[in-house]
């Protein structure tokens, strides 16, 4: 009979290779911030559909290769990075009357539940934090890619992102009446998020 020392050593050595095993399973990718984005679109006077972009977007992915469900996302967007080709909105933008930069400075996403729905085809649950608010949203994803490796021999996928939500929801309030009963800026904001990230190394 192996004798008690004997049994907590070989839990142990087990524990190390399941842990070994786990670890090798799920890979680590960095979002690379110069080849991605945030992008929105909403409508302006109910005519027409004013888009922009948040350009500084930075995060990971614990990419588990094995079981793709039990992979965690968690992303940030600089506020101050808005760009609407219009430097006059995006400082209004970044002002109390929308985002609050100086306030809120960043914009969050942190995943809860992944679903794989098809081939590349996956649902992100995870909560959404905008204004200091946050709000539960479903993530519709294509990727990731099959990994290519750059120049400089890093390994790199993509995915891209979309996602439907209410400003509203996220106290980002103001607005203005027209004439026509219309009002200046539609609620309904459309998401799409660019991300390419580069695979880090093991520790």
């Amino acid at each position: 009979m192996q004798s008690q020392p004997s049994r907590i050593a070989a839990a142990i050595g087990l524990a190390a290779v399941l842990s070994l095993q786990a670890s090798a399973a799920t890979s680590n990718w960095q979002i690379d911030p110069a080849h991605s984005a945030a992008q929105f679109s909403v409508r302006h006077m109910a005519i027409s559909t004013v888009r922009g972009a948040f350009s500084k977007v930075t995060g990971s992915v614990a990419l588990d290769e094995q079981d793709i469900t039990r992979s965690k996302v968690d992303v940030t967007i600089d506020v101050a990075s808005i760009d609407t080709r219009q430097p006059d909105r995006d400082k209004d933008l970044k002002s109390e009357r929308f985002f609050d930069a100086a306030n809120f400075p960043s914009i969050t996403f942190k995943s809860k539940k992944v679903e794989q729905t098809a081939p590349g085809k996956l649902k992100v649950t995870g909560d959404l934090t905008i204004r200091g608010t946050t709000k539960e949203v479903v993530l519709d994803v294509d990727g990731p890619t099959a990994a290519v490796k750059d120049p400089w021999g890093n390994q790199r996928v993509a995915v891209s992102a979309t996602t439907k939500i209410n400003r509203q929801d996220y106290g980002v309030k103001w607005n203005a009446n027209l004439d026509n009963g219309g009002v200046v800026v539609g609620d309904d904001v459309s998401i799409v998020i660019d991300a390419e990230m580069v695979k880090q190394a093991p520790k």
